[in-house]
């Protein structure tokens, strides 16, 4: 079975992850933890933690962990 047919796409598994809480880890060793409240195409992330926004570049990022 494929990624795409048991829905383990990386945009599938961002989708479920909106609205929870998750550790997103850069390029350059730096770690961001909060809720993931949106994101596109290019896997550009929209993090909040508290009352902070955060966007981040898809292309910095190496790991995101729900």
């Amino acid at each position: 079975m494929s990624m795409s047919e048991n829905g383990n796409r990386p945009l599938d598994v961002l989708e479920t992850s909106v609205g929870e809480s998750v550790t997103i880890h850069l390029k350059d060793g730096e770690r961001y933890e909060g809720e993931l409240v949106g994101y596109d195409q290019h896997m550009n992330l929209v993090v909040e933690e508290d009352e902070d926004t955060t966007i981040i570049r898809g292309d910095n990022v190496v790991t995101i962990r729900p």
